[in-house]
């Protein structure tokens, strides 16, 4: 080989020496970015119980995606145990997208199966934790039959110890127009709140709590709950879990 030649070869390994570590993490990078990861979380899944009636309740998740993109399903819902018949129950299919670093953009459809009429509606709203760590979930609602409502919820948790959180809960719903035929008058619709104090049993995976919780319907929508025989507002004695895997 030429004299010449040598420094050129030299620098050329040197050069390919230099860029191999990028180069080999570029797929590690790319995989990252493009890691699906998949699991179940039921914030609730609970008994109440009160003078009145017994309530199986639950509030969770399915999900499957990216860290920018999601495939969410989520269901809630009141079952209660006499007379053996949902009291609520409601189901989402969602897709999420990040947004920013704390919040999530999302949008999908929402069916009901209550007592009364079925209901189903578009979804939007934006999901996420906002300042001094408050889980913070908004949602617009429109109805197929036109109606338009929205929700807020904020959750917050306090660790007690490394093992023992209490997390105040609250709920408000409201709703822009009048939908008699599912017990829903105009203006403020109803509230929830709740206070659940948890165990950290198996790595937050499994989390058994106890509590109470509070509901009240009001207004409009509480006229028409009276109407029917219903109470207006309800406290409860809570047990249950927390689930996530």
């Amino acid at each position: 080989m030429p004299f010449a030649m040598k420094p050129l070869l030299v620098s050329a390994l040197l050069a390919a020496g230099a860029l191999a570590p990028a180069t080999l993490s570029m797929p590690a990078a790319a995989q990252e970015a493009h890691f699906i990861a998949y699991g179940v979380v039921f914030e609730q899944l609970e008994y109440r119980a009160s003078p009145d009636d017994d309530i199986l309740a639950w509030d969770g998740e399915a999900f499957v995606g990216t860290d920018e993109w999601k495939l969410v399903l989520q269901t809630e819902g009141e079952y209660l145990t006499d007379p053996d018949v949902f009291d609520t129950l409601e189901n989402q299919l969602l897709v999420r997208r990040l947004l920013t670093d704390f919040f999530d953009l999302k949008a999908g459809v929402r069916y009901d199966s209550p007592e009364g009429e079925d209901r189903l509606y578009g979804v939007l709203g934006l999901q996420g934790l906002a300042p001094q760590f408050i889980e913070l979930d908004t949602d617009l609602f429109f109805s197929e039959t036109g109606d338009v409502s929205a929700r807020i919820d904020l959750d917050y948790e306090i660790l007690i110890t490394n093992r023992i959180t209490l997390t105040p809960t609250m709920e408000i719903d409201v709703a822009f127009s009048d939908d008699e035929e599912i017990g829903v008058g105009s203006g403020l619709v109803s509230t929830e709140f709740g206070l659940r104090l948890s165990y950290d049993l198996i790595d937050r995976a499994v989390a058994p709590y106890i509590g109470v919780h509070y509901e009240r319907v009001y207004f409009e929508t509480a006229d028409l709950a009276e109407d029917e025989g219903e109470d207006v507002d309800e406290i409860y004695g809570v047990v249950g879990t927390k689930i996530r895997f």
